[in-house]
Formats: C-alpha cells, structure tokens, sequence
C-alpha cells in the first residue's frame, strides 16, 4: 500500500471513523527524458529567476497568488492550515444518492479508504448500509490545496472515495450536434449491431496496445533491429449507412462464439430479423 496522503475521519452522524486515504490508481505510460540530440545529454527544467539570472532552490519557491499585473499575496504553508475548514481533518457525508444519478463527467481520481483498527466496526458497517441501500455517499474534503466534492462507495469490502469536479470546472460543450432524420430501418439495424457487441463488463479483456507496441520498438532499437509496421487504412465516413450497419451486424455474428443462426424465423437472433427487415 502507498503512502497515505491524507489522514482524518469519517463523520456518519454521530459516528466517527478514523480512515487514511491512498491513491487507488497508479499511471502505466512509459516514461521518457528530454534530451539533446547531439550528444544525448539530459535536459534539466531549471527554477530559474529572469531577474537575478540564477536558479532558484525548491526550499525558497512559495505560491503566490497574482491578484494585479506583477503583484502577488504570498501564501505559506501555516496560512493553509489556518483555513477554516472542517473538511481538513473529517469527511462528513452529507447525502445519499443513487450512484446513477452522477453524470461520469463529474469523476475525477479515485482513492482507497482504510479505517484504522479502532474504526473497523463502524467502517463494515457503513459498507454493509450502503450495501443494502444501493447508495452511494456525497461529502466534502480539503486535499492539499483545494476542498473537493467527493463521493464515497462500496466496492466488496472496501471504500472508494472519488472526487468530483464541481459543476462551474465542466466546460460547456457549445452548440447541440445538428440531429439527422434516422429511418426505423437504421434504428433497428443499430439496435441489432449494439445487442451482437453487448456483455458483461471485464476489465481483464482490455491492454494498453499503445504501451505494448511502444516497448517493442524500444527494445528493437536496443536490440539494433528495425521493425516493420503495416500501414493501418484510414476509417472512412460510410457513404451507404445501411450497407455499413448491414456489413457490421454480420461481422459481429461471425465474431460471436457459439452463436450459430437458427434455421426458422422463430429463432432468429435480432441482427437477422433486422438484416430481413432492411432487405
């Protein structure tokens, strides 16, 4: 387990659970440094004072806050311990909502709860209460240098608290997309392609292609070797959109395992009464 970033409680009403917060994701993108092409040298990122021409120590950098052209308040780390907030030390859950009921846009970073030995009852049982409602917890906490709206769930036996972005940090998408007339035809065509892709959610099913494909043209390189990569075909706009959903709903049945089509209409899948359909 990290190292917990944050240490303080949970506020459940008149209970209290002692919890630290640790990250629950961690980034796997390959990592590279700047250098100069010539002689492969390491490029620094310098602290650097226009003014005085010299690199600044990290011990001498403080935040400050420009509230004019060129002039600052300067904030120290006691003036952001000083901030009258209780969200600094306590998560108090202030809602239960329906999980649903949160757009994704709004989710942020997610963070494991762990409760101290002393906070383990109440922490079950918060978890089995949310459990057995199908709710899910809103509340408030001061991380670093920002309070931020969070929600709290239960995934088996353990508390996820996810920030969210508040309302006024989700950018407005500008002007609705223009909405084309779609015949019933197209409609249960799409229909029928959606039902020959649905199943169960399993993360395990999906790798980062990307990072796989990278590190085998890295280690080539170490190795000296070039490696051929065919050249993918551009997507291109569907000129016929029911020859496209029609050529889809086909290749999705051919992909599917175990789906072998009925000979009589009464055990038709979807995707071939559609297919009848547009014909």
């Amino acid at each position: 387990m990290p190292r917990a970033i944050w240490k303080g409680a949970i506020s459940f009403g008149m209970v209290s659970i002692p919890i630290r917060l640790f990250p629950a994701t961690e980034s796997k993108d390959i990592g590279f440094r700047q250098l100069r092409r010539d002689t492969t040298t390491r490029v620094r990122m310098l602290r650097w004072d226009p003014v005085e021409e010299q690199e600044v120590p990290y011990d001498e950098i403080v935040k400050g806050y420009e509230y004019a052209k060129d002039r600052y308040v300067i904030l120290e780390d006691e003036d952001f311990e000083k901030l009258p907030l209780p969200t600094k030390h306590t998560i108090t859950l202030t809602a239960f909502v329906e999980e649903s009921e949160i757009d994704p846009v709004h989710y942020e970073k997610s963070y494991y709860l762990a409760p101290d030995e002393v906070g383990l009852k109440p922490y079950s049982l918060l978890i089995r209460a949310m459990q057995a409602k199908g709710l899910i917890a809103i509340a408030k906490v001061a991380i670093r240098t920002k309070e931020r709206l969070c929600a709290l769930r239960a995934r088996g036996d353990q508390l996820i608290l996810e920030t969210l972005f508040y309302p006024d940090e989700i950018r407005d998408p500008g002007d609705s997309v223009a909405v084309e007339e779609i015949t019933d035809q197209e409609m249960e065509m799409a229909r029928a392609l959606i039902e020959m892709l649905e199943e169960p959610f399993d993360p395990e099913k999906y790798t980062d292609e990307y990072r796989e494909a990278l590190m085998t043209i890295i280690n080539a390189k170490l190795e000296g070797q070039e490696v051929a990569t065919p050249e993918a075909a551009a997507p291109q706009p569907a000129v016929d959109l029911m020859a496209a959903l029609r050529a889809s709903v086909e290749a999705a049945r051919a992909r599917k395992e175990g789906e072998a089509a009925p000979a009589s209409d009464n055990g038709a899948t979807a995707g071939e009464k559609a297919a009848v359909a547009a014909d």
